[in-house]
């Protein structure tokens, strides 16, 4: 299996359970590996034969920048969900994290696995 990745997508968004989180947007920074076979748009040099990073990008930067979570955990799995219903993925692999989440730490948040691996 290939792997098509998108590394570092910075979304603001309404994260968060505390009532001051409910009022503002912060920053939540994903790193997502998708499992695909890019032989065919290598050999035909076709975009319309591939996994198109960009196209992924714009629409889980419009899902997340439109959302109103309380936990990363649950924002991770509609990520997840959304990813592989509406894209060509069999497997994929999360990593989402809120900077400046806890003081002291670069970041915190969790990875995710989900689908089947060929």
């Amino acid at each position: 299996m290939d792997i098509v990745y998108v590394k570092g997508l910075e979304v603001e968004t309404v994260i968060g359970i505390y009532d001051w989180e409910r009022r503002i947007r912060q920053r939540v920074v994903l790193d997502l590996e998708m499992g695909t076979d890019i032989r065919a748009a290598a050999a035909s040099e076709d975009i319309e034969q591939t996994l198109n990073y960009k196209t992924v990008s714009k629409r889980l930067a419009a899902f997340i920048g439109e959302s109103e979570f309380q936990l990363v955990e649950t924002m991770a799995e509609s990520i997840a969900e959304l990813v592989l219903r509406e894209f060509p993925v069999p497997w994929l692999r999360l990593r989402l994290g809120k900077p400046g989440a806890v003081t002291g730490a670069e970041d915190v948040g969790v990875i995710i696995e989900r689908g089947a691996r060929p």
